[in-house]
């Protein structure tokens, strides 16, 4: 599980990498991948180390935007739109990166679902940013009308605090419910901004579960879960494998599944 899952040919390295193998590029800490506004014909993963996303602001220095791990994604955007690069990155520590050139990209997107799926979360995160800060932009201009969008639905907040049901992992760790009726399993992904509620990310040491590897529900007194369009390993109640998007009823004392990690569900 530990294998990296991209692969790509190597090429001409830049300056202040060093060639480590046929697909990866090792970048010395406070080296640069790339800069913004360099152009931008491949896409990188992180296999070991830190990198750092920087972006230059009218008047101010590079300001850190996002700080990427092991399996994470950048320079996508470039890759897909022919464009310069529109931030920066660099090494927090010693890194290792996987160089993805196009044409890996595009049999990546037909072989490996999960990675689409969070290049089309990311990609909606920044279009829901942009709005926000257009209609704020809009509705600080003297005598504007409010901007009012009644087309999007209103998202539910989730209640403070958690709720009594937890799943128990065989290490003791204890990852307690949301309150409110929908928890996510997964890991943290800084890449498009998901904070799980149930972050598996201290017991999956071998990160075989997704980002977004399923939701449990609430619905009375009954609790559902539900595999996330794009998870991969498969996510499992009483070792049957529950399909993509089908609610599969669980009861307190049922294990479950994400992945390669295995959890009992507990109830009130």
């Amino acid at each position: 599980m530990n294998k990296p899952v991209f692969k790509t040919t190597g090429g001409p390295k830049k300056p202040g990498e060093k060639p480590s193998g046929n697909f990866t590029v090792e970048v010395r800490r406070g080296d640069y991948v790339f800069r913004e506004g360099d152009l931008g014909t491949e896409m990188y993963i992180v296999q070991d180390g830190r990198i750092e996303i920087l972006k230059a602001l009218k008047g101010e220095e590079e300001r850190q935007v996002a700080v990427l791990e092991k399996g994470d994604f950048f320079g996508e955007m470039a890759l897909l739109e022919d464009l310069p690069r529109t931030a920066s990155a660099r090494a927090v520590t010693d890194c290792k990166v996987i160089r993805i050139n196009g044409a890996t990209f595009d049999q990546m997107l037909r072989t490996k679902p999960e990675i689409a799926v969070r290049i089309m979360r990311k990609l909606s995160r920044r279009i829901r940013q942009t709005d926000a800060l257009l209609r704020e932009a809009l509705n600080a201009q003297p005598g504007a009308a409010p901007v009012q969008t009644p087309e999007m639905p209103v998202v539910e907040k989730p209640a403070t605090g958690a709720g009594p049901q937890k799943l128990l992992h065989a290490s003791g760790m204890e990852f307690p419910l949301s309150g409110s009726s929908e928890t996510l399993v997964g890991r943290r992904d800084p890449v498009t901004g998901i904070h799980p509620d149930v972050d598996l990310t201290p017991v999956d040491t071998q990160r075989s579960t997704s980002r977004r590897h399923a939701k449990i529900y609430r619905r009375g007194g009954k609790f559902f879960v539900c595999e996330e369009i794009g998870t991969m390993n498969g996510t499992f109640v009483n070792s049957e494998r529950v399909e993509t998007g089908v609610p599969v009823e669980v009861k307190p004392g049922d294990e479950l599944q994400f992945g390669l990690v295995k959890m009992a569900f507990h109830g009130e």
